[in-house]
C-alpha cells in the first residue's frame, strides 16, 4: 500500500512536469514561429489574464511588425498598458507618448495623454531627491489640462500636480531650514526668503517667515563688529513685518524677544566698538577682509546671547 502511495505521487509529478512543460513549449513555439495574428490574439489573451510578463515578451516581438497597419493602434496601447501593469513607468509613458504622437486623433488619445502624465507622477520621487520628474510630471500634467480642460480627468490632475507643488514646497522649506540647522545663517536667510517668493501661498509660510528672523538674528550676532548693527537692524524690521502679517501667531513671544535681543545687541556693540583701541580696530578692520575673502569666519567680539 505503501509502494502504491508512492507510486501516484511519483506519476502526479510527472504528470505536472509534463504539463509545464507543454505549456512552456506551446508559448516558445508560438514566440519563436511566424503567425503574427496568432501572436496577437494570445497577447491580448495574456494581457487579458494579467501574465503581463508573457504578453510584454509577445508585444515587443509586434511592436515592428504591426507599424502601419490598422491592428497598430490597439497592438500600442496594450503595449503601453503593459509596461504600466508591469509598474515599468519610464517604459509605459514612452509607449502612451508614442500613442499619442501616432494617434493623436484616436479616442484613446486623452487617456494615453493622461497616463503618460500619470507615469511621471508615480515617478516623483520623496522630497529630499532631485525633483526633475516630479517638475516634469507638474509640466506634463498641466499641459493635459491645457488641452483637455473638459475632461474628467482633468480634476484628477490638477489635485496631483497640487500634491506635486506640496512636495517641493516641502523640499524648500527643509533645504533653507538645514541652512539653519548648520550654522550657515545668511545662506539662510536667503533660502527662507527666495521659498517665500517662489511659494507665498505655502502652509511653511508662517514658519519660514520666523526662522528667517532667527536666522538674521543669529547672522548678525556673528558678524564682525562693523556689520552687527546693520544686520540687527534688519532683524528688527523683519520682527515688525512679521507681527503685522501674524498677529496672533504662535511665534509672537519668541519675534518679539529676537527684536528685544537684538536692540540690546545694538547697543552692547556701539559701546563696545566706542571702547576699541586703534590696535584693536585694525584687528577688527583685518578680521573683516578675511571674512570677505571667505578665508575664514571667526564671531564677533559680542558675548553670545540664548535665543528663546
Amino acid at each position: 500500500m505503501f509502494k502504491d502511495k508512492r507510486l501516484v505521487i511519483w506519476v502526479s509529478v510527472l504528470l505536472f512536469s509534463f504539463g509545464m512543460v507543454s505549456c512552456k513549449s506551446k508559448f516558445e513555439k508560438l514566440r519563436a514561429g511566424n503567425d503574427n495574428v496568432a501572436k496577437y490574439r494570445e497577447a491580448i489573451n495574456l494581457y487579458n489574464n494579467k501574465k503581463y510578463s508573457k504578453a510584454l515578451i509577445l508585444f515587443e516581438d509586434l511592436s515592428n511588425k504591426y507599424r502601419g497597419r490598422p491592428e497598430n493602434e490597439e497592438l500600442l496601447y496594450y503595449f503601453a498598458y503593459t509596461n504600466y501593469r508591469l509598474r515599468d513607468y519610464t517604459s509605459a509613458r514612452f509607449h502612451f507618448k508614442n500613442f499619442t504622437d501616432q494617434y493623436p486623433q484616436s479616442a484613446r488619445s486623452e487617456e494615453c495623454r493622461f497616463m503618460g502624465a500619470y507615469c511621471y507622477y508615480l515617478e516623483s520621487p520623496v522630497y529630499s531627491l532631485d525633483q526633475e520628474n516630479t517638475l516634469k510630471a507638474i509640466e506634463s500634467l498641466q499641459l493635459f489640462i491645457n488641452l483637455y480642460p473638459k475632461s474628467d480627468r482633468a480634476e484628477e490632475a490638477s489635485r496631483f500636480i497640487q500634491d506635486l507643488r506640496d512636495k517641493l514646497e516641502h523640499k524648500s522649506y527643509a533645504n533653507a531650514k538645514l541652512y539653519l540647522d548648520v550654522g550657515d545663517y545668511k545662506a539662510a536667510v536667503i533660502a527662507f526668503q527666495n521659498s517665500l517668493q517662489d511659494y507665498p501661498d505655502t502652509k511653511y509660510a508662517e514658519e519660514m517667515e520666523f526662522l528667517a528672523i532667527r536666522s538674521q538674528y543669529l547672522y548678525a550676532r556673528n558678524s564682525m563688529l562693523k556689520s552687527q548693527e546693520g544686520r540687527y537692524n534688519e532683524t528688527i524690521s523683519f520682527a515688525d513685518d512679521f507681527v503685522d502679517n501674524f498677529p496672533e501667531s504662535k511665534y509672537k513671544k519668541d519675534v518679539e524677544g529676537l527684536k528685544k535681543d537684538a536692540l540690546k545687541g545694538i547697543e552692547e556693540t556701539n559701546k563696545i566698538i566706542a571702547s576699541l583701541t586703534p590696535t584693536q580696530k585694525k584687528q577688527e578692520e583685518e578680521k573683516g577682509k578675511i571674512m570677505e575673502e571667505g578665508q575664514n569666519t571667526p564671531q564677533g567680539t559680542i558675548p553670545q546671547q540664548s535665543i528663546q
